[in-house]
């Protein structure tokens, strides 16, 4: 069976773990450190915080926001449970906004008409690893006073290319084209969040990096930083400068009277990372290029051989978009969409590990019972119906590609 996307573990990555449990720390050791450190500096973003999984860093990163009960969150239905989920965990209320019928994203006129006064947050998601209209969400954000919180988890490795506009960021006294991202010719990396506040990331096994199970929360914003951080480990923090019980004079002299001393400020979760997990993560990040790359070269390698084809449509490019390519959706021809479960079943049948990405998050039964109802996202639901994702991933040699593509227009031909 050929996967629709799987991990590439090789000698050097097994290396780094090994180093890892032969040292003195498993875990709150200096790997995680540097790994935040190596990936900062890749994306370009000021601030990395590790997390123990994506759906962590994504509740982190609505926590640093600020929401809480009330708020509403408002964000795309093509994406993993996780994106809507992490607001309910705070007591905010998911807003679903109809998607591009053929990326799959975020559709910015929708966007535009589903923000109130209640919007907290504004949360992108890069579907597939094909950026969103950043800039378009951006604008919509400035109006209403929003936090932008990219949903990247598909997209590490993707590119943004701005088109000139300067807007000022909410929160921050820096400009998104002052690295030159408003140079029409310049593009920038997701993660460098230069059109948000934040930008998740998750490092699953079918992503572009894998750390077994873990995630981040980029930034440039240091209040944020802080309170992503605070947030990782049980909302406590160590650090003197910012405890709330003054040593001088303590309101509690006996508990304020040495370097043991911590304070726990917010209700947290454990969700830290390990040091072996981050070493893996840095060991794949070196390759990291070279993994979307290849993605890339696949891609290419089916927008050729599909070209025109009449069972189904191949993901576009945005001009703005470079895509990591985390997935590679096509989408059934209208005629064929009644036969996808049996198309499905003869793709699984010849070797072909296809996934579909995804039924549209309110249409799971837990958000059926909170009232959500079908035809509220219709672009969203049709996208879904006609969604298979085929398998693309860095290890896949060419021949399996070419077996790819023979299979799958082969079992359509029937």
């Amino acid at each position: 069976m050929i996967p629709y996307s799987r991990q590439l573990i090789e000698q050097d990555d097994i290396e780094a773990v090994n180093s890892v449990l032969r040292s003195d720390f498993l875990t709150q050791g200096p790997v995680v450190e540097s790994f935040e450190s190596a990936l900062k500096s890749y994306c370009g973003a000021r601030h990395a915080v590790l997390f123990s999984s994506g759906t962590a860093a994504l509740h982190a990163a609505y926590f640093a926001a600020g929401v809480c009960g009330g708020d509403e969150v408002v964000t795309s239905p093509i994406t993993f449970a996780a994106t809507a989920n992490a607001a309910l965990y705070l007591g905010a209320n998911p807003v679903f906004v109809d998607v591009e019928p053929d990326t799959g994203n975020m559709e910015v006129e929708h966007l535009r008409q589903a923000v109130t006064e209640r919007t907290k947050a504004i949360v992108p998601v890069h579907f597939a690893g094909h950026p969103v209209d950043l800039e378009g969400v951006f604008a919509v954000a400035r109006k209403s006073r929003a936090i932008v919180i990219e949903d990247a988890c598909h997209a590490l490795g993707a590119h943004y290319r701005a088109s000139g506009s300067r807007f000022k960021r909410q929160g921050s006294g820096e400009k998104p084209g002052e690295s030159g991202n408003s140079d029409p010719d310049t593009w920038t990396k997701i993660g460098g969040c230069a059109y948000s506040d934040m930008t998740v990331f998750s490092f699953h096994p079918v992503k572009q990096i894998t750390t077994g199970e873990g995630g981040a929360v980029l930034t440039n914003r240091d209040d944020l930083c802080d309170r992503l951080r605070l947030f990782r480990t049980h909302g406590i923090t160590k650090d003197p400068s910012k405890f709330r019980m003054t040593h001088d004079p303590c309101p509690e002299p006996q508990l304020c009277v040495g370097d043991w001393y911590y304070e726990m400020q917010e209700l947290g979760f454990n969700y830290r990372i390990s040091d072996i997990h981050a070493a893996l993560g840095m060991s794949q990040l070196r390759k990291l290029d070279i993994f979307v790359a290849r993605r890339r070269e696949i891609a290419e390698r089916y927008r050729v051989a599909y070209a025109e084809n009449p069972f189904f449509e191949t993901p576009p490019e945005r001009s703005y978009a470079r895509s990591a390519y985390h997935l590679y959706p096509i989408r059934l021809s209208r005629a064929l969409v009644d036969r996808k479960r049996e198309i499905f079943s003869g793709l699984k049948d010849s070797g072909l590990g296809v996934q579909v990405h995804y039924l549209p998050v309110y249409l799971q039964p837990y958000y059926l019972e909170m009232g959500y109802r079908r035809g509220l996202c219709p672009a969203a639901e049709q996208f879904y119906e006609r969604e298979i994702s085929i398998p693309l991933y860095p290890a896949m040699d060419d021949e399996t590609v070419n077996t790819v593509i023979n299979t799958l227009l082969g079992s359509l031909r029937i």
